[in-house]
């Protein structure tokens, strides 16, 4: 085939099946219009434009975060706050035998009892959400003094706990910020567990377990559309993307396919009133040419000496170089094509 050249003489053409590609066979002098094709054509126009190659996938609407917060309270659950309630600093959780678990912020659990002479991190912890409550510890340094001591009987009187002057986990849960409680896991009434309430942030994000055959649609800070609940479209971006394939399994076995974690973060959650674990529809960006020619998918002929042609309007075959195919689209290129030439296609 030699490209840039004016082709010629009769094509021989062969349909590969309804909507499919021709082939055919270039042959002899400049400026004679190819063999008419076997089936009726209709004509589409060369457009220039930007092109995009998308991938539609599962996920849920939901909130970032998940997780069922260990409890250390002893007892039974005699309330529980409402799921959808969110909880800030110093707020109580839910309660055991009358007596609340109150929310604190850090990133270190509470793993002892903490008391006059302790000193270490968690303390420092302590004393900087004492501090935000209105209760002054004394100088923020991780040593339990006697001020630290004083604030918190006075954060314990606040709250309606024993004023002890010691803190432990049965007393305090602690998570980076405000806590949504998702779901309740012990109703009042019941013994308390290893876990009272399921929380997430109240960070909105989208979630999709996504093929590890198509990770390289996962790029953090890639941009994404979301086809919402109700018919809505949300803009937004890639913020996460799981290093670790996760198998998966059908009742209980493996399939051998496998999934990797990816998180996307809408750029106006405003709208999403306080719908959780909705299922939505995620399309990612694989690819993106700009300022490209492109025609339908079913315009490309199949030359018999390799790679494709278009069958321009009046009969005439010019070979073209393929790029991206996208949303039933081909970008296109090769001499003498121009944006609003016409080009056969099958008829449907």
């Amino acid at each position: 085939m030699r490209r840039g050249g004016v082709l010629a003489g009769a094509a021989a053409a062969v349909l590969l099946g309804a909507g499919g590609v021709a082939a055919v066979t270039l042959t002899g002098q400049d400026d004679v219009p190819a063999a008419a094709s076997a089936a009726p054509a209709a004509v589409a126009e060369i457009t220039r434009s930007d092109l995009v190659d998308t991938k539609a996938v599962d996920g849920v609407l939901g909130y970032a975060g998940r997780r069922e917060l260990p409890n250390h309270a002893p007892g039974t659950v005699t309330r529980v706050r409402k799921e959808g309630a969110v909880v800030r600093r110093g707020g109580w959780l839910y309660r055991v035998d009358g007596r609340p678990v109150i929310l604190m912020y850090g990133d270190i659990p509470i793993y002892r009892t903490m008391s006059s002479g302790t000193g270490g991190k968690d303390v420092e912890q302590l004393e900087r959400n004492l501090k935000a409550l209105g209760h002054d510890p004394g100088t923020v340094d991780g040593d339990f003094s006697w001020r630290t001591e004083r604030a918190v009987r006075e954060w314990q009187e606040e709250a309606g706990l024993a004023e002890t002057g010691t803190v432990g986990a049965a007393q305090v849960a602690v998570t980076s910020g405000p806590a949504r409680i998702a779901e309740v896991v012990a109703e009042a009434g019941a013994p308390a567990g290893r876990s009272v309430v399921t929380t997430t942030s109240t960070r909105r994000v989208v979630h999709v377990d996504l093929d590890s055959g198509d990770q390289r649609l996962a790029r953090i800070g890639a941009r994404v559309t979301v086809d919402l609940p109700g018919g809505g479209e949300g803009k937004g971006r890639i913020t996460s993307v799981g290093t670790v394939a996760e198998p998966v399994r059908q009742n209980g076995q493996p399939t051998g396919e496998s999934t990797i974690d990816l998180d996307v973060t809408l750029d106006d959650p405003g709208d999403l009133g306080r719908l959780d674990q909705a299922p939505v529809t995620v399309n990612l960006r694989s690819e993106r040419h700009a300022d490209v020619l492109s025609v339908p998918v079913e315009a490309l002929l199949a030359l018999r000496e390799g790679g494709y042609g278009l069958r321009l309007a009046g009969g005439r075959i010019v070979p073209v170089e393929t790029g991206l195919f996208a949303a039933g689209r081909v970008e296109v290129s090769g001499n003498g094509l121009a944006e609003g030439m016409k080009v056969e296609v099958p008829q449907s």
